[in-house]
């Protein structure tokens, strides 16, 4: 519904924008340093930070580095970090068991951090991508990725990170069932406070390929993920995965990507009440870094702005590259 405005010159909104104090006054939507989980990229070695071209700004990081990252998160009030792991070509395998080996690159990260900072929400990713020979976020069978088990694999992969010590399970596959599968499998093993952050309306969109970079899976990749991930000319949809994961112990809902999405956002969040967050993708951040390193934006202003229409459309956080930068400006 419109608000009723007695007509001019009674009514004249300019009032309340008149000076900065009426401007804070009123202003329906804050930006927080809550609203932020900062995504990081994590590899082997010691000593590490390797630039990831595509992404300027963005860096792999070893494992000490990763920890050190972790404690400037927890030093500007960031409350979750969310760790995508950089995998040994040579661990990549048809059958994607490395995925759950208790002393994978991202087990082993999960528990420096938390020996480390262990208030620091650490937030996981599942799917096989990383590890698997193919590139796709299931097992690939005659050229199919078989659904079932995929997730089997994905639940081995979930009682993995949570043994090391994950707050946060994010299964970002988007196979059928696996929600449900993953929480069943939480309850049982004795893992009822670990939450499940579900991508819950992943889309296939063109706006990946950095991260894909990142996590050196352009090259593995063969076709693409459609038969997965959802159509971008599809919206309904998204609410019935959403109502679907919800059903099965979805704590938190995701979607992705953001920026494109922001209407899925408002309606996710509009129609289902529950925490809603979104990924401002590796796509997104590399668009406005680049203007912005070329001057032809202001590169602060647009992240700022960027990420309040995140919380304008109803989203109660937002995964992003832009997170300690962002820190930094609010805790000013």
């Amino acid at each position: 519904m419109i608000p009723f405005l007695a007509p001019f010159p009674a009514a004249r909104p300019r009032r309340l924008r008149a000076g900065a104090a009426l401007r804070n006054l009123v202003r329906e939507h804050e930006l927080s340093v809550n609203d932020l989980i900062w995504p990081i990229f994590v590899r082997d070695g010691e000593g590490i930070e390797e630039p990831v071209p595509s992404m300027p700004g963005v860096d792999r990081l070893s494992v000490d580095n990763v920890v050190k990252a972790a404690i400037e998160a927890h030093a500007l009030g960031i409350p979750a970090i969310c760790l995508f792991p950089y995998t040994d070509p040579a661990l990549k395998t048809e059958d994607c068991a490395e995925a759950w080996n208790p002393e994978n690159l991202c087990n082993r990260a999960i528990r420096a951090i938390k020996a480390a900072v262990p208030d620091l929400a650490v937030m996981t990713d599942v799917a096989l991508d990383p590890y698997n020979i193919n590139g796709h976020d299931g097992f690939v069978i005659d050229g199919e990725i078989h659904n079932d088990e995929t997730v089997e694999a994905l639940v081995k992969m979930t009682l993995a990170q949570a043994e090391a010590g994950a707050d946060i399970i994010g299964p970002s596959d988007m196979m059928d069932g696996r929600i449900g599968a993953m929480r069943g499998a939480l309850e049982s093993g004795g893992y009822q406070n670990v939450t499940i952050l579900s991508y819950s309306a992943k889309y296939a969109s063109g706006f990946y390929g950095p991260f894909r970079d990142a996590v050196g899976a352009s090259g593995a990749l063969k076709g693409d993920k459609k038969t997965y991930q959802m159509d971008p000319g599809n919206a309904d949809e998204a609410l019935r995965m959403i109502a679907r994961d919800l059903a099965e112990g979805a704590d938190m809902v995701m979607i992705k990507p953001g920026m494109a999405y922001l209407d899925i956002c408002h309606r996710v969040k509009a129609g289902f009440g529950v925490p809603t967050f979104a990924y401002q993708v590796s796509g997104e951040y590399a668009m406005i870094q680049a203007a912005a390193l070329n001057g032809w934006i202001d590169g602060e202003k647009v992240m700022l702005e960027s990420l309040m229409a995140f919380r304008r459309a109803g989203c109660d956080g937002v995964l992003t590259y832009f997170a300690p930068q962002v820190a930094r400006i609010l805790n000013r």
